[in-house]
């Protein structure tokens, strides 16, 4: 086979050796073989029904891409740097197979619409992942909730005790992120499941095509509208790339609360021995080293975001050689996104609760202050004159080394004669929780509400993503 450049017929030198090391991309875009062939296949189909190749040019060409997709699916597949990129090796190849004719598949499309929609497609098919990878790690979540109603903690603002909130409340709070998560998935797919191929370079193509045809043998959403949008446009990147930035935001803020709680000035979690690791000098220790890998590769995917956005930015229409570098980022995020989700979802589903440890901490911080100012409210004091008598008496509860539950009628009521017998009901930690029942409240009538709305969530979503 010859490796002359497919391109080469207007030089007279060849390339430098430093020049194809620097800006072959075949290394890392092989990873789009099976979009490409995909994508090769429907061109090829649309080319015979639009009378531009015979039918019979046409199957001969997809029988050739067929064994090409073997090749590659086996490992047998020769990739050749000289030949620059995914879409050169796979022609080239298909060439070998079936002669001459492979040279014709190129007709009416040109690599920057071709590129384009292969790269559509693979996010396409990994954002569908990270969709399904979502309602698994809610669902892990969801049912741990469900088994931890009465189990109570202190809910922090600041990182200080606020409020006693049920652990289910606290682990439904991510669920409900990982759901908005796959909602915004499940929007930019929107956007990403757009067929580019007609486009040809940037400015369309002189033959009769039909884009259409490409759309729907893919099973995309939506044709092009613009040729010079179509071959540089990488929002679809960029949204994914936030996409999945929010998602490791949201493992992050998980990862941290784990951490905090596994050390045993919290002891709220037992770490399982298969998501921890120990010390190499200190033999007690147990390191929640995958929590902080995972909030680590946070940062690293913020960066590929901020990459993309770089390279963007300053970008003429139409295609420039800059957007190559739209690929690795993706390729990354995407890699860590996905072992992240299910490693969280694994890490999750073992985690050991310390309920006892739990209910002690309900005791340092005063957490049924917001209690008594409540019910002294309801004894008719303005708010702000309840919340003045309430830190009153926690102040005197501090200076007494005791808890407000654990102060006599006679302390109490010498920061409001309307304090009575009852109010001791009100400052009970179980009473707290269960008194808030307001829509997405901890209350448990609350907690139900959230945990059958999850449900009726994720039974949409799970089957339909299972069956795609």
């Amino acid at each position: 086979m010859s490796t002359k450049k497919m391109w080469g017929g207007r030089f007279a030198r060849k390339t430098a050796a430093s020049v194809e090391a620097y800006t072959l991309s075949v290394t890392f875009d092989r990873k789009l073989a099976a979009e490409d062939v995909a994508g090769s296949k429907a061109h090829a189909r649309m080319l015979a029904e639009q009378g531009i190749l015979t039918l019979e040019e046409a199957e001969r060409i997809q029988e050739g891409l067929e064994w090409v997709r073997q090749e590659i699916a086996e490992n047998r597949f020769e990739w050749k740097p000289e030949l620059e990129d995914v879409h050169m090796n796979i022609e080239a190849r298909l060439t070998d197979l079936i002669g001459p004719l492979g040279g014709k598949l190129h007709t009416a499309r040109s690599r920057n619409d071709q590129v384009a929609l292969d790269f559509r497609l693979y996010v396409s098919r990994r954002l569908t992942q990270w969709g399904q990878a979502l309602a698994n790690l809610s669902a892990v979540l969801l049912d741990r909730a469900e088994g931890q109603r009465e189990t109570l903690l202190p809910g922090y603002t600041h990182l200080q005790p606020a409020q006693p909130v049920s652990l289910a409340h606290h682990l439904l709070a991510y669920a409900w992120m990982f759901r908005r998560d796959h909602e915004r998935v499940t929007d930019a797919l929107k956007r990403v499941r757009v067929s580019p191929l007609g486009a040809a370079a940037l400015a369309g193509t002189t033959h009769p095509i039909n884009p259409d045809s490409v759309r729907a043998a893919l099973g995309l959403d939506a044709v092009f509208g613009n040729s010079l949008d179509a071959v540089s446009d990488r929002d679809f990147v960029a949204e994914a790339l936030f996409v999945g930035s929010l998602i490791m935001a949201h493992l992050s803020r998980l990862c941290e609360e784990l951490i905090l709680w596994a050390n045993p000035n919290f002891g709220f979690v037992r770490l399982p021995d298969a998501y921890s690791t120990g010390s190499s000098i200190m033999p007690q220790k147990k390191n929640p080293d995958v929590c902080e890998l995972m909030r680590g590769k946070t940062g690293r995917v913020y960066g590929n975001l901020t990459a993309l956005l770089t390279i963007l930015k300053g970008l003429p229409l139409s295609y420039n050689r800059d957007l190559q570098e739209d690929k690795e980022p993706f390729f990354d995020t995407d890699e860590t996104v996905r072992a992240s989700l299910s490693i969280m979802a694994d890490m999750m589903a073992e985690m050991g609760f310390n309920p006892e440890n739990m209910r002690r901490s309900l005791a340092k911080g005063f957490l049924n202050a917001t209690e008594l100012a409540d019910y002294l409210v309801t004894k008719g004091l303005a708010f702000r004159e309840a919340h003045h008598a309430t830190g009153a008496a926690v102040a005197f509860a501090e200076r007494e080394g005791k808890g407000l539950e654990d102060l006599t009628l006679d302390d109490l009521r010498q920061f409001s004669d309307l304090i009575g017998d009852d109010v001791f009901a009100v400052l009970s930690y179980e009473a707290a929780v269960a008194r808030r029942v307001s829509p997405g409240g901890t209350g448990q009538k609350a907690v139900d509400r959230q945990v059958d709305d999850l449900r009726a969530w994720l039974a949409g979503v799970i089957p339909a993503e299972i069956g795609g």
